[in-house]
């Protein structure tokens, strides 16, 4: 499930945000501070950042300046009250994917999530978590002592994971994501094929989390 960091002061309207987006089928965890909302957005756990330029601690465009400076690939929608030419000219040159002014429709709001999630996916052809490299157009996967070209599943299934570095995907999300399958009993596929990613990357590529999933990177 792809998650979404929500940097937003406004209780009541984070609390709308989130549901929307709930709703929408996404993974999503709030901040209330742009210091906050710097450490969790560097944290390598989120695929998209909706960012209220007016929080507390540390302003918007602040916080989005710094997450440049160490990522330059994951999305970051602006969301600001103070629709001046001016600051929505700053919050893009600083890197911003994306801007919606409040007030908004929720409707709107998810489908511009979904549109930015979307041309990053489509941009972004080459994954990078440690010491691994997944080139999507290749269909290798490379570490500093073996190169392999996967098969279709193994690469869907590595790619998941990289998208998600650090963060722990359960049995479930995986099936229902890349197999379509809706229920985890007696099936043991996941289990088959990463181990089949462990025996031409080796044995730590993929992270068992004992009672809940896997990961990579952390």
């Amino acid at each position: 499930m792809t998650s979404i960091l929500v940097a937003e002061d406004e209780d009541r309207l984070a609390s709308l945000i989130v549901r929307a987006l709930t709703r929408g089928g996404f993974l999503v965890e709030r901040v209330s501070t742009g210091t906050a909302a710097l450490d969790a957005a560097l944290s390598g756990r989120y695929q998209l950042v909706l960012l209220d330029i007016g929080l507390p601690e540390l302003d918007g465009i602040s916080v989005l300046e710094r997450i440049r400076r160490l990522d330059g690939s994951l999305p970051i929608l602006l969301v600001t009250a103070d629709n001046a030419p001016q600051h929505i000219v700053r919050g893009l040159a600083a890197g911003a994917d994306d801007y919606i002014p409040k007030p908004f429709r929720f409707d709107e709001l998810v489908a511009r999530v979904e549109a930015n999630l979307r041309k990053a996916r489509a941009v972004q052809t080459v994954l990078v978590v440690g010491d691994l490299t997944l080139d999507l157009m290749g269909r290798t996967a490379s570490t500093p002592d073996v190169s392999e070209t996967l098969p279709i599943r193994e690469l869907e299934l590595l790619e998941y994971l990289m998208r998600r570095p650090g963060a722990t995907v359960t049995r479930e999300q995986l099936l229902a994501d890349i197999w379509g399958i809706e229920t985890a009993r007696s099936s043991n596929v996941i289990d088959v094929y990463v181990r089949h990613l462990r025996r031409r990357l080796g044995a730590d590529v993929v992270e068992t989390v004992r009672g809940e999933g896997y990961r990579i990177g952390v």
